[in-house]
């Protein structure tokens, strides 16, 4: 048992998850070898941090169990130790991990978890089973984006404008899933920066991976992407034409629209 920051104890349990080696492409090079090993566009910092995190998020260790030690993470990637700890470094402030003294490493509890941090929203997005993080992304947007299309219509500029309606025309020729739900992203995250508020501007770079995931399924799913570009060019209309209220109804339809395919019993 260890004391958590919140004043409560948390049961560790000793497990004997062995970890998943790298690809043999992102070992380490010979001793000599200069500069940073690239895994797939990363340093091998990076692709350690990313295969830890991964496997914390999507449950292959669960809350309140001890890791693998430094030797036995080294051992199974084949990276130096001090990758693994500046890695361990890396997932404590994250809050997925603590440490201390003769206990080692342990996932922190899921309420601990940085969920605003764009590497642990991502990894989230990607688990599998997500129709419930889904459902988080849309609540999140119900909070969000009525009132910032509403604000986006009174302030928008002009280049703005520009801009948002191009997104929504890039929605509509795409000619490729990955392509719609990319200008999909694009759209709302436009609006966003036209509400005008500084503080929906870092929200929505951290967002934008946990949007595409909803766009990407929603795209997937919908059976009539026509009416979907509709609804998305009501919008673009309401802010164009400087209407808030005409803005906000439409895009709580549009949210409405999307709720039918997420809770469809097939959205897993």
């Amino acid at each position: 048992m260890v004391k958590r920051r919140d004043g409560e104890t948390t049961e560790l349990v000793q497990t004997k998850v062995a970890p998943i080696p790298l690809s043999p492409r992102s070992r380490r090079t010979p001793l000599g070898a200069a500069g940073p090993i690239a895994v797939a566009g990363q340093s091998v910092h990076a692709a350690v941090v990313q295969e830890i995190g991964l496997r914390i998020v999507r449950g292959d260790y669960p809350p309140g169990t001890i890791l693998p030690n430094e030797a036995e993470w080294s051992d199974s990637f084949g990276v130096s130790r001090s990758v693994v700890r500046e890695a361990v470094k890396t997932l404590t402030a994250k809050n997925l991990i603590a440490s201390r003294q003769k206990i080692g490493s342990w996932v922190e509890p899921r309420e601990y978890w940085n969920l605003l941090d764009r590497d642990v929203l991502t990894w989230y997005a990607a688990a599998p089973g997500n129709r419930t993080f889904l459902k988080t992304v849309q609540e999140f947007r119900a909070i969000i984006e009525p009132e910032a299309a509403a604000l986006a219509a009174e302030r928008r500029t002009e280049a703005e404008m520009e801009t948002i309606s191009a997104a929504c025309r890039e929605m509509g020729t795409a000619s490729t899933l990955s392509n719609r739900a990319a200008a999909d992203t694009r759209f709302h995250l436009a609006i966003l920066k036209a509400a005008g508020n500084d503080l929906l501007l870092p929200l929505g770079a951290m967002i934008d991976s946990a949007l595409l995931q909803l766009f990407t399924f929603i795209t997937r799913e919908a059976n009539d992407i026509r009416h979907a570009q509709s609804l998305h060019e009501d919008i673009e209309k309401a802010i164009r034409l400087q209407r808030p209220e005409v803005a906000r109804r439409a895009v709580k339809r549009l949210l409405a629209n999307t709720d039918e395919f997420i809770n469809r019993p097939s959205a897993d």
